[in-house]
């Protein structure tokens, strides 16, 4: 009786897994890149860290990691005047909405499905933040100093 092929991508790399040698070196890889890590030991205490894993697998080239800001916002904690030194930040707003100042470019409303950018070392501070909000955020390099400044 002739083999039947597997009827998906999944059910074939699945079968293929099965009869490798190597799959368990496979599966602990895919255990491994999978793995979320949540802290509330970041760049803010208001907030919570999900790291994406990128800073290890890029050596330390880039960092990526969910956001989740603790509502309800209170401005006394998180506005602060501050920057980053860093070459690149880029952040997604996955869920709710978050209010910003950047220095240069005033306020801006950012919702669920807006992206930015911001230059390396300019002065920013979030204003007010959704109870539910939710950013996705990259920074290159992965390591880098964070400068909060007098108002």
């Amino acid at each position: 009786m002739a083999k039947q092929k597997p009827k998906s991508r999944a059910a074939a790399k699945t079968a293929a897994l099965k009869k490798s040698p190597a799959r368990k070196t496979a599966s602990k890889t895919v255990a491994k890149s999978t793995a979320r890590k949540t802290k509330a030991d970041g760049l803010r205490t208001c907030a919570q860290y999900r790291d994406l894993g990128i800073a290890e697998a890029s050596h330390g080239l880039a960092q990526a990691h969910v956001i989740r800001l603790i509502g309800p916002c209170n401005p006394a904690e998180v506005s602060k005047l501050h920057f980053h030194d860093v070459e690149f930040q880029m952040v997604y707003v996955l869920k709710g909405w978050i209010k910003t100042y950047m220095e240069g470019q005033g306020e801006t409303l950012m919702k669920e499905g807006s992206a930015w950018t911001q230059p390396p070392r300019i002065k920013h501070l979030i204003m007010d933040y959704s109870d539910d909000v939710e950013l996705l955020e990259v920074i290159l390099p992965a390591e880098f100093k964070t400068v909060e400044l007098a108002t």
